[in-house]
């Protein structure tokens, strides 16, 4: 049980926000960490910051009615949760994939605030996106997809005021629709409203790399605190979307040896190190399954039905698929195995009793709102690029990402250290993220 103030809140939060376990799950996390600074910080409660930071400031729903090639209205449901303007303006990806309710766009916007809080920057937590599917659906149906919904959603949009980007199933076509029709339908060229916006109009270099990159920059941050780095270890990695794919790069860069990447259908295994080339061919160019990788890489790759890639031995798991994807038994395994580390490039993709297997066996682990803060990050730099007419290097946009993630792995560190938990990285994040906001809404007073 938490203490009697934080159980009030949080049954108060169950009533109010029925059926979503995904959004109960996340307020549950942050309140066992903050369960820690109660006494030390009497205004949190006198200012109702808790039930506050709990309320989203606006939530929107609405209906997405388009047209398929074959003549006939389909209708969806659009949703964006504008979550806490405390730091700065709502800021968060869209995301189109057919589990999207309600529920899950609150957990990812309630997790957002407290990621943009630790990237330093100015901006504040939103999430949003739709039951839509883009898998299998012409560039002609995206496009009417996305026109319908940014014609509604355009209207609570703004450089000062709310700033998606993209999630899973929405990258570079689809914000390029949905910009070309909030330019359409404003008459303004607002680079600054949508960020992961094509290089040629608006965007920044490192943006698609930067979650992937930061997940193992912060991986390779926790190694370093314990003497230790990536140097010819055996990483795991879930996923095979953008996420998965530049964790795999910057593991490698830093001297890993990724062997392993997944998809809905199984995972592959290659025990002589990912082909990154080859995954890219077929999952971003081609938009092909895992299983052709095994298929065409030969040279003992192999490719394993359903089952779990986390009982691949491994010293260093980057799970980059989607949230709750790795259980009890998937982390009791990896300790089994010497997992070292593991750093969460997806949304929460480690269930609570996981994170408990982790943090009781020693194990260091990033959490999301700490270890995949990158792709925030560099949004963020995206709109400095933009309000200052300008076009960074890749050297140097990097270079900042990875100030970022390194100053927010040293905030965890030392505020862990400061509430006498040393190396827990779940409640550094989580009281350094929450005070930061905390405290600007209570300078703002009750509004």
């Amino acid at each position: 049980m938490l203490d009697s103030t934080l159980q009030g809140t949080y049954d108060q939060v169950l009533r109010r926000n029925a059926g979503e376990p995904e959004f109960h799950q996340a307020v549950r996390e942050v309140f066992e960490s903050l369960e820690l600074i109660q006494d030390r910080h009497p205004e949190y409660q006198e200012h109702g910051i808790l039930m506050r930071m709990c309320e989203p400031e606006r939530q929107i729903i609405f209906r997405v009615p388009w047209v398929d090639d074959q003549g006939v209205t389909q209708v969806n449901r659009g949703f964006r949760v504008e979550y806490n303007s405390a730091l700065g303006p709502y800021k968060g990806g869209l995301r189109f994939h057919p589990s999207v309710n309600l529920g899950i766009v609150k957990f990812l916007g309630f997790e957002q605030i407290f990621k943009n809080s630790l990237t330093g920057l100015p901006i504040g937590g939103g999430k949003g996106g739709s039951d839509f599917d883009p898998h299998g659906r012409s560039d002609g149906e995206v496009m009417r997809f996305c026109q319908s919904f940014m014609t509604e959603l355009h209207r609570h949009m703004g450089e000062y005021t709310d700033v998606p980007a993209g999630d899973i199933g929405v990258g570079a076509r689809e914000i390029g629709f949905l910009f070309g029709q909030y330019k359409r339908l404003t008459n303004r060229y607002e680079a600054g409203v949508l960020t992961g916006k094509g290089l040629d109009w608006g965007g920044s270099l490192v943006r698609k790399e930067a979650t992937g990159y930061g997940a193992a920059i912060f991986a390779d941050e926790m190694l370093k605190a314990r003497g230790s780095g990536f140097d010819g270890k055996r990483v795991v990695v879930s996923g095979s979307g953008n996420v998965a794919l530049y964790a795999i790069e910057k593991a490698q860069q830093l001297g890993g040896v990724p062997i392993s990447a997944s998809d809905s259908s199984g995972y592959v295994v290659d025990e002589n190190g990912i082909d990154l080339q080859l995954l890219q061919q077929i999952k971003e160019v081609e938009r092909g399954r895992i299983h052709e990788y095994a298929d065409r890489r030969g040279n003992g790759a192999r490719f394993v039905q359903g089952g779990s890639v986390w009982d691949v031995p491994a010293a260093i798991a980057l799970p980059s698929a989607t949230q709750n994807e790795l259980s009890e038994a998937d982390a009791r395994t990896l300790v089994k195995n010497g997992v070292e580390a593991v750093s969460e490039g997806a949304n929460m993709p480690c269930t609570p009793e996981a994170v408990t297997v982790f943090r009781e066996a020693g194990t260091a682990f990033g959490p999301g709102k700490a270890a995949n803060a990158g792709g925030v990050a560099t949004s963020a730099l995206e709109m400095q690029q933009n309000a200052s007419r300008d076009a960074w290097s890749f050297e140097h946009t990097e270079e900042r990402l990875t100030q970022i993630m390194k100053n927010i792995h040293a905030t965890c560190l030392e505020t862990a250290e400061e509430l006498g938990r040393p190396g827990d990285y779940v409640v550094g994040a989580n009281v350094a993220g929450f005070r930061k906001v905390a405290d600007a809404m209570i300078a703002f007073g009750v509004i």
